[in-house]
């Protein structure tokens, strides 16, 4: 199975904070036996964030989505949520239990412009449900397998933990991704184009990667010289059993393009 991630956040993009998200997420998933599709970076931008759900909802897969669900100016993803939906923005009634509590213990009146402030962060799309923040009890939400959390860590990943053990325990391990690698020398990207494209046709369930790699064991001057792929099959355990037969071709057809070098890497399986 298999999720997107959507992280929001001018300070992100500019630079003045540190993503800590892409990799939680993408441990998180694999942890799980699940896997990540894809990934945006947006910034604090409705528009922005409006276009790129309306386009996620389509896509029918669960989706995290990270920042900009506070109740400041710069905060836009609840209102470019209900937009992309055509939902109004409602107050959940337990959510805004919560924060009343909250004001009241901070001293601020039920009608005071604080709490009036405060209270925006439990307006959510029409129909959503609430996922519990541990942190500050100050809730995120969901609706449409999206899946909405405060841009701080400490909140976001342990509501994603949660998320994942309400929704979806029944496809932990439902899969396995099985790969078969090796660092090859002596064969340039271009030419292995072909080859790539064979093994995918000849073999539907099995797909081909290929990554250049520098040769940093080598001299600066020498390195532009030489070749070095990270070439690969990877396919799901259903399809695993067609793979020794799928990476005998490949090591026949690397000789035959002259590579002179090939190093197996020790990746039997992931996820």
């Amino acid at each position: 199975m298999q999720f997107g991630i959507i992280i929001i956040g001018d300070e992100i993009l500019n630079g003045s904070r540190q993503d800590s998200h892409f990799v939680f997420f993408k441990q998180l998933l694999q942890q799980h036996g699940l896997y990540m599709a894809w990934a945006q970076y947006l910034p604090d931008d409705q528009a922005v964030i409006t276009r790129q759900l309306i386009e996620s909802f389509k896509e029918k897969i669960p989706v995290f989505v990270t920042g900009g669900i506070g109740a400041t100016p710069d905060d836009h993803t609840r209102q470019a949520c209900a937009k992309a939906l055509n939902l109004p923005l409602t107050p959940h009634p337990e959510a805004l239990k919560v924060i009343e509590s909250i004001s009241l213990k901070q001293g601020d009146s039920l009608d005071s412009p604080a709490h009036l402030q405060r209270a925006k962060m439990a307006e959510f799309p029409q129909g959503s449900a609430l996922i519990p923040n541990p942190f500050n009890n100050i809730a995120g939400f969901s609706i449409n397998e999206h899946y909405f959390f405060p841009g701080f860590p400490q909140m976001a990943h342990p509501m994603a933990q949660w998320v994942l053990s309400q929704y979806y325990q029944q496809n932990f391990f439902r899969q396995k991704l099985v790969t078969k690698a090796a660092l090859v020398d002596g064969v340039p990207e271009s030419k292995i184009t072909p080859l790539m494209e064979a093994i995918e046709q000849n073999w539907p369930g099995i797909k081909t990667f290929s990554l250049p790699t520098i040769r940093d064991d080598l001299p600066a001057e020498e390195q532009i010289h030489y070749y070095r792929l990270e070439f690969g099959l990877k396919t799901h355990s259903e399809n695993s059993g067609f793979l020794p037969e799928a990476w005998e071709y490949v090591l026949q057809e690397l000789q035959k393009l002259g590579a002179t070098n090939i190093i197996p890497l020790d990746k039997s399986s992931e996820g």
